[in-house]
């Protein structure tokens, strides 16, 4: 039946060249296993669709999953994969929920809305499975395959929403609800005085040409220095480094790393910010590294990243300057390094980072629901 439903569709769709709303029987499949922390309670589609493009057939995600926590602790964040096809271009995605906070038989919502693509030779079955990558544990144990590693960035999230929430915590009791009220005003003016500029990054150094695009005048890469914020109490100190740039594009950044610790380290992210020439700076993204970097000893890593920036007013944009700092590190023993508070208070460096999940519900909470309600959640 489901591979008649599948036929069907496929026809449906390639006959018509337009979008056609997904089946929930044939088109999705949650699978979790039989010994999960965490299990479905509802699942609505929503406005998901398909459409035949050559080959492939490009799906539009709108959907809603409602899970419970069915473990005996509390889930402080959740991973999923999500895949239409394992091995294709645009066949694999993730959802990464963190700061979930469910006690154990508590329901909470996860939000599925990705672009994903599947081969029209993929085969019989569902068009995407959703499966469990992660889930993380309020006494930071951890369930799940982690394919995606989401163990450490959940983790991350975690410690970073426990050390801003703490601040937050300390900031009420020395100084009362007025400066509480005006962190949270200053974090919501940084937000919306962030610059609007979009990313597109590649992991493997190839950016193609939006269609249509008009050509450009060819601008010779020319390689631009990395400068460096220091964090008084990062284990690592970043030395030097470069990466090649031509007009609105850089790539293949290379960092040399010093170990200051004699722990080793195991795997890094280094924070990757960008300047223009009409002096606009921000966060372009992050460069993981998987390392063997011994207690006290030196590294290099060279990413293939490559990045674009595109202005949303259609002004050109040339990148003149490139910075970098330690934004994670996890040292060899699973432990985890992620800036303190105090070094976040740095001006550049708080108008630099988004503020973490936390933070954000936070802001959105004092937002919606004013003051009192903010007061209530951080004295619980």
């Amino acid at each position: 039946m489901t591979r008649i439903l599948l036929v069907a569709l496929l026809l449906a769709v390639s006959a018509l060249g337009q979008e056609t709303a997904l089946d929930p029987a044939s088109s999705f499949k949650i699978n979790f296993p039989q010994d999960s922390p965490v299990t479905l309670v509802s699942f609505d589609l929503g406005g998901s669709k398909a459409t035949v493009r050559g080959g492939a057939m490009a799906l539009d995600l709108n959907s809603g999953l409602l899970l419970r926590n069915s473990s005996g602790k509390r889930i402080r964040g959740v991973t999923l994969l999500v895949l239409a096809q394992d091995f294709s271009p645009g066949g694999r995605g993730s959802v990464a929920v963190p700061a979930v906070d469910a006690a154990p038989g508590e329901n909470f919502p996860v939000r599925i809305d990705l672009r994903m693509l599947r081969p029209l030779a993929a085969g019989n079955g569902p068009l995407v499975q959703v499966l469990l990558d992660g889930v993380l544990f309020e006494d930071l144990s951890f369930f799940g395959e982690n394919r995606l590693n989401s163990r450490r960035s959940l983790t991350v999230w975690e410690l970073e929403a426990r050390r801003d929430r703490r601040h937050f915590q300390q900031l009420l009791e020395a100084r009362g609800p007025e400066a509480l009220q005006r962190e949270l005003v200053a974090s919501v003016s940084r937000l919306q005085e962030r610059p609007r500029l979009d990313v597109q990054i590649s992991r493997r150094g190839l950016l193609p040409r939006p269609a249509g695009a008009p050509a450009t005048v060819f601008e010779p890469e020319r390689p631009v220095q990395f400068s460096f914020l220091r964090l008084p109490d990062a284990p690592i100190e970043l030395t030097g480094g470069a990466a090649k740039v031509a007009g609105n594009e850089a790539k293949a950044p290379s960092i040399d790393i010093v170990n200051k610790q004699g722990k080793a380290i195991r795997h890094l992210e280094l924070g990757w910010v960008v300047g223009t020439r009409d002096g606009v700076e921000f966060l372009a993204g992050t460069l993981p590294a998987d390392v063997q970097l011994a207690g006290n000893g030196r590294t290099s890593i060279l990413d293939e990243a490559a990045l674009r920036l595109t202005s949303r007013t259609g002004s050109r944009v040339v990148i003149d300057n490139l910075v970098g700092f330690a934004h994670s590190v996890e040292f060899a023993d699973g432990q985890l390094w992620i800036p303190s508070r105090a070094a976040l208070e740095d001006p550049r460096l708080a108008r630099l980072l988004p503020p973490s999940p936390e933070e954000q519900r936070l802001v959105e909470l004092y937002r919606k629901f004013g003051l009192k309600a903010l007061l209530a959640d951080l004295r619980k």
